[in-house]
């Protein structure tokens, strides 16, 4: 069964606000709505596969302390870049 678009959209925008730690739920949810209405299918599903991973590490590899892997790089980047005006 497929999830429909605008339900991926909603359930990835509700897994960047309740992360856990504060720190990401603000940087994920400035991205996520910045960035979720217009990104691909596969940027979806890249994006989906970064919310599973550990709100430390996530938060070292967004904000420069520790490489991320190489498959998150270009959208690590994007979620740091991501400008605090954003709402």
């Amino acid at each position: 069964m497929t999830e429909p678009h605008e339900h991926r959209i909603k359930r990835l925008a509700m897994r960047s606000m309740r992360r856990g730690t504060k720190e990401m739920d603000i940087l994920l949810m400035r991205f996520a709505d910045a960035n979720l209405e217009k990104m691909s299918a596969e940027d979806l599903d890249l994006y989906d596969a970064l919310l599973a991973e550990n709100d430390q590490d996530l938060y070292q590899w967004v904000t420069g302390q520790a490489q991320g892997p190489e498959a998150y790089a270009a959208l690590l980047k994007a979620i740091a870049d991501t400008p605090s005006d954003v709402k």
